[in-house]
């Protein structure tokens, strides 16, 4: 990412979750001088079909190109040329996939959906299943997110999707002049051996990061990982967070890992879900 980031994928339903990732997208766009598509999904579930759907079906496509329209308008009032795509499917997460897949963006754009009580720790199914299957990275947004100017906090545990978190994390802080926080977490349950593991993966990315003159601070922490990652962002005042799509306890390449979920869920700033090499 960095100076590679090319092209932008933002997919948006229109609600007020998708506010603060449209502001982000358009933003990133313009900082990276990167192409900007937006998608949207009309969906096609099965029980409408029969009678009457026609007409439905001719409603829920002009209000999507009116969807469209609104955000290809923001851009343009920035300078941004945005293309789109509207996309038919019973299915949120497979569309997107699909389409990044065809398309090849260099990164994924979503905005978060709340909820109500204790589910509000969780992400939308849609965004979860996104983060975990893409081909790319992808940028989970809250609402009322905004482009990071402060601190990066990547959360590394040595794994191959941690090593590709720290890559994307470098070239971030390096192109934005932002100092990184890095944090590894382990449990008091782990061996010596696994603690070694999760301070040598700092120390190496620590390497990598004051090798290229990146103002950086590791912390080796103990405790559950989605609770410190955050606490720490919060306590550093970062505003964006970098982690692995999977760490090392993931034993499912189809469903992103529950310690990235759980972050995605309870990070007030956009985290940042970087796949490993496929």
């Amino acid at each position: 990412m960095g100076t590679k980031m090319n092209s932008l994928l933002f997919a948006t339903d229109g609600s007020e979750f998708s506010a603060g990732a449209q502001r982000l997208a358009i933003a990133l766009a313009k900082r990276c001088g990167a192409r900007l598509t937006v998608m949207t999904i009309i969906l096609s579930p099965q029980d409408l079909e029969g009678f009457g759907t026609h007409g439905l079906r001719e409603q829920m496509g002009r209000e999507a190109q009116a969807l469209l329209a609104t955000v290809v308008a923001a851009a343009e009032t920035e300078g941004i040329p945005c293309l789109t795509q509207l996309v038919y499917g019973d299915q949120p997460h497979q569309e997107i996939i699909n389409t990044a897949l065809e398309l090849a963006p260099d990164l994924i754009v979503l905005g978060r959906r709340g909820k109500r009580g204790l589910s509000r720790l969780m992400v939308g199914h849609a965004t979860a299943h996104v983060a975990g299957l893409a081909p790319c990275p992808v940028l989970m947004v809250p609402r009322a997110a905004v482009m990071w100017r402060q601190r990066i906090l990547l959360a590394t545990d040595g794994s191959d999707q941690g090593q590709a978190a720290t890559r994307v994390a470098l070239d971030l802080a390096r192109d934005c002049q932002l100092p990184v926080t890095l944090v590894s977490v382990t449990s008091r349950g782990h061996s010596a051996e696994r603690k070694a593991e999760a301070q040598a993966a700092l120390d190496q990315a620590l390497a990598a990061l004051k090798a290229v003159g990146i103002d950086s601070e590791a912390l080796l922490a103990e405790g559950r990982p989605d609770q410190v990652v955050v606490e720490t962002a919060n306590d550093r005042q970062a505003d964006l967070i970098v982690v692995g799509s999977h760490g090392r306890s993931g034993l499912s390449r189809l469903l992103l890992g529950s310690v990235s979920e759980r972050i995605m869920g309870q990070a007030q700033c956009p985290v940042l879900i970087v796949p490993g090499s496929r």
